[in-house]
């Protein structure tokens, strides 16, 4: 029988992640890299909070190091989190990444290895091996459906976007299934979360695009605060955006998201929705210890590692600091 975690199990890793939360990239660290004079003198300003000082810093070199800095944070993790699920909540989006990568390739008749990451729960060679082989039923049960799937989708239609649909349907199937499992109701509120966000970003779209309710409806999430019906029949019947998520998190989101579906810019409702998925987990702040503040700071390290690909991208492609200030996402500390 398993024996029942409790929050007192936490003590340690809490007091680890509290000091390592002082090592999180805070505001006033963007806006030194934002104003820095070159983008090499960005990235060395990234040494404070424990990255390597880059040789050469270009696209490449920079998604390499945060790559390799999310792979090192997983691994540290792996051996000291009671709960293996909390750490799979988030290892989740790379197996499905991967698995995106390697069926457009097989369907496109090309290998693109170089875009896979090992920061998932299967280490990328035995991904490869398993979907090359078609041998994917020692792959955990949901993602080898979810490929089997995805599989036949872009068989029957040759379309990417239909098997990208499928898989992040099966994505977030998954991922409330692993919330649920760990019992933790702060897990399970931040991934309901990421799933409101993801429809509202799902309905911005559609309706950007001029498409009606009848596609929306099969491609929304069910398993977030907002029900899938409630959102559907408020927009069938007239109701704006911002009157359905009025007494929301997500309100300020869907008045963006509304200005948005108009015709206006995406970039201020995209960091809308993820500020108000990483808001969800600000309150473990509060918390003495428990996996709630394991799960903000690995909720806040994605929210950093974002931050920093956002910067030195823009300042690679010599983007003025107030354009890509726009595009920073709220800070974590």
């Amino acid at each position: 029988m398993t024996r029942k975690i409790h929050d007192t199990d936490y003590l340690f890793l809490t007091t680890r992640v509290r000091a390592l939360e002082g090592c999180l990239l805070n505001r006033g660290q963007m806006e030194q890299m934002l104003e820095a004079g070159s983008p090499e003198e960005a990235a060395r300003i990234l040494t404070d909070c424990g990255y390597p000082e880059l040789e050469t810093v270009s696209a490449i070199t920079v998604g390499e190091m945060l790559n390799r800095e999310r792979e090192r944070l997983f691994q540290d993790l792996a051996e000291l989190v009671p709960d293996p699920a909390i750490l799979a909540v988030f290892q989740l989006p790379h197996d499905y990444h991967n698995v995106k990568v390697l069926l457009k390739s097989e369907a496109m008749g090309i290998q693109e290895d170089r875009l896979l990451v090992d920061a998932g729960r299967i280490p990328s060679k035995q991904l490869v091996a398993a979907l090359r082989s078609g041998e994917v039923q020692n792959l955990p049960p949901q993602l080898g459906e979810a490929i089997d799937e995805a599989r036949q989708v872009l068989s029957a239609t040759r379309d990417p976007q239909l098997g990208d649909m499928v898989l992040d349907r099966r994505y977030f199937q998954e991922l409330l299934v692993l919330a649920e499992e760990t019992g933790s109701l702060f897990l399970q509120g931040y991934v309901q979360r990421m799933i409101d966000a993801a429809n509202l970003r799902t309905a911005v779209r559609v309706l950007r695009m001029g498409q009606g309710t009848e596609f929306l409806e099969g491609i929304l999430f069910p398993g977030g605060n907002m029900e899938v019906e409630r959102l559907l029949t408020g927009i069938n019947g007239g109701s704006m955006l911002e009157e359905l998520y009025a007494s929301s998190p997500l309100a300020r989101a869907a008045e963006s998201g509304a200005m948005a579906a108009r015709g206006g810019s995406l970039t201020q409702f995209e960091k809308d929705c993820d500020d108000a998925v990483l808001d969800e987990v600000r309150r473990a702040q509060f918390v003495a210890f428990g996996e709630a503040p394991v799960i903000a700071y690995l909720a806040a390290k994605e929210a950093e590692i974002l931050a920093i690909r956002i910067i030195l991208t823009g300042r690679l492609a010599d983007l003025a600091p107030d354009i890509i200030r726009e595009r920073l996402r709220e800070a974590y500390v």
